[in-house]
């Protein structure tokens, strides 16, 4: 099977990379630098996803890639891996995954099987943690990472018992949050930042326990915030003013107009 254009793909990106023809943007770039750009270009993937639209989809499909082939052509420039490699390591893994397609096929075999047999091999393969919280859990955005942490405390019963009693502890750390902003005091910023991440961790449970997924419940609010102000900016448009020219009072009324319909 040939595959040219993927071919042509990464020597286009050895190209940027080059030590004297390249491009002085690409040069300067690192594993670490590159790492805000894997995570935008996978959530412009999960919306262009969202939209259904296929194009779109393939274009950011794309830019995941880009990304993927930067990472592995700094790596090879070190000697540390290359894209060969990581694809070798990606398929040997997957066949030893996936043993009910590559070796014999046990009957009867459904999705379900097949995940427990995924986490069967990988606890052999690296071994189970000591703990039951282990860094695995901060593998996701901060959100999402909140849910599954929830998810494995409620597996060795240190939870609460209903969403009322979360209700309570959101209250409890919203009063936190507001003790640490007196007025006209002082602020700590580390303390106020202590005490924020302590209400968005319990607002995150709260949505765990109304069976709620509190990464979607941020995305739903943030389409909805956009989706609202861009009407918002089509009326102050029609005026024939700029949105920075209107005032913040005549924003809230448009805002609240937007909002009833």
């Amino acid at each position: 099977m040939s595959h040219p254009e993927l071919i042509r793909c990464i020597e286009v990106i050895r190209r940027l990379r080059h030590p004297t023809e390249g491009c002085p943007w690409d040069l300067e770039q690192t594993h670490t630098t590159l790492l805000k750009y894997l995570l935008e270009e996978s959530y412009e993937f999960i919306e262009a996803t969202e939209k259904g639209d296929p194009k779109l989809m393939e274009e950011e499909l794309g830019d995941v890639l880009l990304q993927i082939l930067l990472h592995s052509t700094i790596a090879e420039e070190k000697n540390h891996f290359s894209l060969e490699t990581v694809a070798k390591t990606l398929a040997d893994k997957i066949i030893r995954r996936h043993p009910h397609v590559f070796e014999k096929r046990p009957a009867g075999i459904d999705a379900d099987g097949v995940v427990e047999k995924w986490k069967e091999i990988k606890i052999k393969e690296k071994g189970e943690s000591l703990y039951v919280m282990n860094s695995k859990l901060l593998h996701y955005p901060s959100l999402e990472s909140s849910l599954k942490i929830g998810e494995k405390s409620t597996t060795v019963n240190f939870d609460w018992t209903d969403y009322k009693q979360v209700m309570f502890k959101v209250e409890e750390e919203w009063q936190e949050v507001k003790e640490e902003l007196p007025p006209g005091g002082l602020m700590n910023r580390d303390r106020v930042k202590e005490e924020l991440g302590d209400l968005l961790f319990s607002v995150a449970q709260l949505a765990r326990h109304l069976d709620m997924n509190p990464e979607e419940c941020l995305r739903d609010a943030n389409k909805k915030f956009i989706s609202r102000f861009q009407k918002v900016e089509d009326r102050v448009r029609a005026t024939g003013k700029k949105l920075q020219d209107t005032s913040q009072e005549d924003l809230e009324k448009l805002w609240n107009e937007v909002k009833k319909l």
